[in-house]
């Protein structure tokens, strides 16, 4: 989201200017940061963990060298790769992933087709690999918060698994009413999590100071170099600090870069790091409250609402990450990864804001199946980090390759830049591959079967374009053919719109409609709709219109722009059009719309692998109507069909 101000000559607007962009900083707080700002629960507490099949042994050195190695870390990943240079690659304001895959495809042409190709594949991997992190995020942050009702009181343990369900049943269940009535309340919420977090953090610090050392590079280059083996395997667990990085650079379409850099510099970061600080020389002056030290941090009157805060924060970490799943999932199908899906837009005055029934219904139910099966945050972060690592790898490798086609970025600076955080990136990636039996393979698993699908559709739907355009023929054609018919056919009075997939064939429901019924409308407009790989489309560049050569026939094809971000609104891009533009005036609220249905069926053809068919037309069924999804009335929308073998 952009903010605009008022000119500096008009003092009152330039007040409100800054009222706009401090809630703008607020508002980020309350939605980017939810992830990363939990991170204090339960990072340290996992580093230390004595279960771990690879533990970390607790003593003064390893505490400092893991203190530094969480600071350092936090500053090279999120303050550097992200904050720093990730940012700055935006697609029309927009980021994330798909960002990411758009700018490849934009400005890749120089170079050649299979890198731009393989790493386009390797971005939807790392798609993927975020719908592995949409599941894991809600059950094992809002587990780890609820956890804390374990150091209240201990003989609650048993109730944390069915506390954290319910809980997540009612987040699922409020996700259509969308999140812009309660919005206004995270941000304030965050906040007061934040100031807690810090000053709990201060508290600890206080009672020992000398963990202040550890902010230098020293210890965590003497951690790494001195105990090697032992650091790289507590990698997989200082990796849970920098969670939720990735969603700075995808929600950066709705707050700006600004906004987001604001917050994370002057109030995320520091509450976080005097967090780990105030962690650690809690564990200094007692290896006993390693187990918990961020519950255990806070004074014992304050325990029990400091569980609750943590809960309703990790619930907005929650939130925000199930949005990110939903804008992932539209982005997907609006770059023909995915069917066309049901989506709601949840609030009038942020497009971001949308609810997919679907999307919900499975997240819903792999967040209840791991929170019954893992039963603990440290079981469940094991997998965790598989699918940061993953993603941050993927989203740093396509970043500087867009940035040396995009910006023409020196190569030996390039080079320098790319290898010293791809390292970094690949050690994390690394220690997280030896939890592989422990839970590593979780998100590994939800990735590829992601990936499976989003790559199988994209296929089945190549192969599907090349059978549909065989049967519906040339459109400049059958137009020829329809104004040289003797006698010629009867027109009968209003506009029919029918949708197409592009400019160059002919609606199948068009060419039924001619060749059984022997009539045609008054207007006809032969609409498709083309996405762009843009976020949005200006109302100036929104439609081109196209007589088709023959400029007296009544027949005209409209082709409407919209960016990935956008809802298809067939009427609304109607009503901009000009009666010159259309030969004469149409009356689109009483127009007709016909869609062209298709039915898929199995086909002998060595096209695609047998259980990739299944998978496809399985895949199809989670389609949206069409009549839904473009926005047009029911009772005056004609459907016809035909079929398609694959």
């Amino acid at each position: 989201m952009q903010t605009t101000s008022e000119p500096v000559s008009a003092p009152p607007a330039a007040g409100g200017a800054q009222a706009v962009r401090l809630a703008v900083v607020v508002g980020a707080l309350g939605v980017v940061f939810g992830d990363i700002g939990t991170s204090p629960i339960y990072t340290l507490a996992t580093v230390f963990n004595p279960s771990d099949p690879h533990p970390v042994p607790l003593n003064i050195d390893n505490v400092y060298g893991v203190v530094s190695l969480l600071f350092w870390s936090v500053m090279t990943i999120v303050t550097l790769t992200y904050v720093t240079l990730v940012m700055h690659a935006d697609n029309d304001g927009e980021g994330g992933i798909m960002a990411l895959i758009t700018l490849l495809r934009r400005f890749g042409g120089t170079g050649g087709r299979r890198t731009v190709a393989a790493l386009a594949a390797l971005g939807i991997f790392g798609a993927s690999l975020f719908f592995g992190d949409s599941m894991i995020t809600p059950a094992m942050s809002m587990m780890s918060a609820v956890e804390g009702l374990k150091v209240v009181e201990p003989s609650l343990a048993e109730w944390v698994v069915p506390i954290t369900a319910v809980i997540s049943l009612v987040l699922f269940a409020v996700q259509r009413y969308g999140t812009h009535a309660v919005g206004r309340l995270f941000g304030p919420v965050m906040i007061v999590w934040f100031v807690s977090i810090g000053a709990c953090g201060v508290k600890g610090i206080l009672g020992h100071p000398q963990i202040l050392k550890a902010l230098s590079p020293t210890y965590a280059a003497t951690f790494v170099v001195g105990h090697a083996r032992i650091a790289f395997f507590a990698l997989a667990a200082v990796v849970l600090a920098v969670t939720g990085a990735e969603a700075l650079y995808a929600d950066m379409g709705h707050f700006g870069r600004k906004a987001i850099t604001r917050g994370w510099l002057f109030v995320v970061l520091p509450a976080c790091i005097l967090s780990y600080l105030g962690q650690g020389a809690l564990v200094l002056g007692d290896e006993s409250k390693a187990s918990a030290p961020f519950f255990l941090l806070t004074p014992h009157w304050a325990q029990l609402p400091m569980v609750l805060l943590a809960t309703a924060a990790t619930v907005i970490a929650s939130q925000a990450v199930i949005t990110g799943a939903y804008s992932v999932a539209s982005a997907a199908a609006h770059l023909n990864y995915l069917p066309r899906l049901r989506i709601t837009h949840t609030s009038e005055s942020t497009m971001g804001q949308i609810y997919v029934p679907w999307i919900n219904g499975l997240l819903m139910v792999a967040v209840l199946i791991l929170v019954f099966a893992f039963r603990s945050s440290a079981a469940l972060a094991y997998a965790y980090g598989m699918a940061v690592t993953g993603t941050i790898t993927i989203t740093t490798l396509l970043f500087f390759y867009t940035a040396r086609k995009r910006w023409h970025t020196p190569l030996w600076l390039i080079v320098i830049g790319a290898g010293l955080l791809l390292t970094v990136d690949l050690l994390f990636l690394a220690a997280n591959l030896t939890k592989l039996v422990h839970g590593a393979w979780l998100p590994l698993l939800i990735a590829v079967a992601a990936f499976t699908v989003l790559s199988t559709w994209q296929r089945g739907q190549e192969i599907v374009t090349r059978a549909r355009t065989k049967a519906e023929g040339p459109l400049r054609e059958f137009v020829d053919r329809l104004a040289h018919t003797r006698p010629p056919l009867a027109r009968t009075k209003g506009t029919a719109v029918f949708l197409n997939r592009g400019k160059e064939t002919t609606p199948l429901a068009m060419r039924a409609n001619c060749e059984h019924n022997h009539v045609l409308h008054e207007h006809v407009i032969i609409m498709a709709i083309d996405t762009l790989p843009v976020p949005r489309v200006a109302e100036s560049e929104r439609t081109e219109v196209d007589d088709l050569g023959y400029g007296d026939d009544g027949i005209v094809h409209l082709t409407a722009y919209f960016g990935y971000m956008e809802a298809p609104d067939v009427l609304g891009v109607l009503r901009l059009l000009d009666p010159s533009q259309t030969e004469g005036q149409i009356d689109v609220d009483g127009a007709s719309y016909f869609l062209s249905d298709i039915e898929l069926t199995m086909g002998s053809a060595k096209n695609m692998a047998p259980w990739r068919k299944h998978l496809f037309i399985a895949t199809s069924h989670m389609t949206a109507d069409a009549a839904y999804y473009f926005g047009l009335p029911p009772d005056r929308t004609v459907v016809m069909g035909s079929r398609i073998e694959i």
